[in-house]
């Protein structure tokens, strides 16, 4: 056999400290390698800070300030979306629960910032296709998925052509049903591909750590500017809901406060309905109802105790806002979704855990209800008293009735009860998801739907089931659950719009990842010296 050659004292010692098995030369090839892409990327967002700079110099003269700011933010948003598409993914998550807030406080309600968050997801989506065909891997990452999703796409495609394209030629010369159609059919599933985008990202175990702790943080920064906007309301530094009659009793933008959009706050009516950081009250109740998920899976299943302690602080936060907001649905979904948790993750028998986090919970909400009595029972009343005059159950099947008596087997056209299409012509308000999908798709287009939703949510289930790491199961039980809940949740369409339309797609793709991650080596957070030390002998 032949000798090897030998290693130097340096270059073993390097090897050593490090873990690696590379030689020297190796390593130092690797840090040049490191070194000229950081300045390739200096190089190009330097470029693209330029390019964006001119734009907006160009789009002072004919749109404004308003205009140049969002022509800048824009142009400056998709250069550097393409160029870094995993980042791009990141910037996209943190972006979009402040996205209502950037719009009305910075934009002035320009359309250019409400398109900012697209304008991060298209092009990384672009780079992550681009990904995968280099390194030839399929787009669809559960061959579950694969005929659900092209029947319910080529469906969509024949009442696209046949029942928009029909309203386009035949109905008033005002609508524009073929572009109605479109964004119709983008707002259905236009954040499908969230998939195997969230999969591609999770490369190791650490990446949905790392996810799960950002999302933590995201939830605790939002909730705090929610507590102020409700503090400045409560003191008078905001007006609030200002008006007579019907107006008091209804969101609007001219009563903005600090964050947000539109709000509703009449403490002499009895009415309260924060929008938090979102565009309307209703957007962050279901900010909330998500995030009572994703702060429960920190709080339970991090490896660290420090962000366990953080995941509780944003648990605690969603519950104490989904009490202070006046959203009716957050108040009774986020205590029911975490007591789902609690069964389906297997935590409410593990009472080593449950029974410290949940004293702590409890304690604090308990001292928080008993300083504002007053608080707590008005929004209880408000809840019941909605519930008694309708209840959901009767609301749902109502909503069915109305749709099925005059549905068509194609249905009325995409986007003909999307909200962001009314301006392209005549939509039907439908406050029920599933009875929405009938109305604009038919029957057979919500069957479609259901099989699609049901075929992600079984390949989830399938694969947390597969996981051996405790943390990263707990995690995906957690995630699961999340995808079950609203996949057959009909109550409103939180599948219509963010967070929730986010939130579901890509999630889904990190559930489905958890497998793969599973069979990689454990994580070591700390070093034993003892160890270490015995490795260098």
């Amino acid at each position: 056999m032949p000798k090897s050659k030998p290693k130097s004292k340096h270059s073993s010692k390097s090897a050593s400290q490090d873990g690696s098995t590379l030689s020297l030369k190796e390593q130092l090839a690797q840090k040049r390698k490191a070194a000229q892409a950081r300045k390739e990327a200096i190089g190009f967002i330097s470029m693209a800070s330029m390019a964006a700079i001119m734009a907006g110099m160009i789009l002072a003269i004919v749109a404004g300030v308003k205009g140049a700011i969002g022509g800048f933010v824009a142009i400056l948003a998709l250069l550097l979306s393409f160029k870094f598409p995993w980042q791009a993914l990141y910037a996209f998550l943190i972006y979009m629960p402040f996205g209502g807030t950037i719009t009305y406080a910075v934009g002035g309600d320009n359309p250019l910032f409400q398109l900012a968050k697209d304008g991060m997801f298209l092009p990384a989506l672009i780079g992550v296709v681009q990904y995968c065909k280099q390194q030839k891997l399929p787009l669809v990452v559960a061959k579950s998925l694969t005929t659900p999703f092209a029947l319910m796409f080529a469906y969509c495609i024949l009442v696209l052509l046949f029942v928009n394209g029909t309203q386009q030629f035949t109905g008033p010369p005002t609508e524009k049903p073929i572009v109605m159609g479109i964004l119709g059919l983008k707002v259905l599933i236009g954040y499908v591909p969230l998939i195997p985008c969230a999969y591609y990202l999770m490369r190791k175990k650490q990446d949905v750590y790392w996810l799960m702790r950002m999302t933590a943080i995201l939830v605790i920064i939002c909730c705090g500017l929610a507590f102020l906007q409700y503090m400045f309301l409560k003191t008078g530094r905001c007006a609030g809901t200002v008006g007579s009659g019907a107006a008091l009793f209804k969101a609007s933008l001219s009563a903005r406060c600090l964050v947000g959009g539109s709000l509703l706050y009449s403490e002499e009516q009895g009415v309260i309905r924060l929008p938090g950081t979102f565009v309307a009250p209703w957007q962050w109740g279901w900010f909330l109802i998500s995030s009572a998920f994703f702060s429960f899976a920190v709080t339970f299943f991090d490896r660290n105790l420090i962000w366990k302690v953080i995941g509780g602080v944003a648990l605690l936060g969603t519950m104490i806002m989904a009490v202070l907001c006046g959203q009716r649905i957050a108040l009774m979904l986020v205590p029911a979704v975490i007591v789902l948790q609690l069964v389906t993750t297997g935590q409410v028998a593990n009472l080593k855990r449950f029974i410290p986090i949940g004293i702590g919970v409890a304690l604090v909400l308990m001292i928080a209800m008993a300083s504002n009595p007053e608080v707590a029972q008005e929004r209880w009343e408000s809840a019941v008293g909605r519930w008694n005059a309708s209840p959901p159950d009767a609301f749902i099947a109502q909503q069915f009735g109305n749709v099925s008596k005059g549905a068509t087997l194609l249905g009325a056209g995409l986007g003909r009860a999307t909200n962001s299409a009314r301006a392209l012509g005549k939509t039907e308000l439908i406050e029920t998801y599933y009875p929405k999908v009938m109305f604009e798709i038919g029957p057979i287009g919500a069957l479609l739907f259901l099989g699609v939703v049901t075929s992600l949510t079984f390949a989830c289930f399938k694969a947390y089931r597969q996981v051996r790491d405790r943390n990263l199961r707990g995690y995906g039980a957690s995630l699961w659950t999340f995808v079950l809940f609203i996949s057959y949740n009909t109550y409103y369409y939180p599948l219509d719009v963010d967070p929730v339309a986010v939130y579901y797609w890509f999630f889904a793709g990190v559930v489905l990842r958890l497998p793969y991650l599973d069979q990689q080596e454990p994580i070591v957070e700390e070093v034993d010296p003892k160890k270490k030390k015995k490795k260098r002998r």
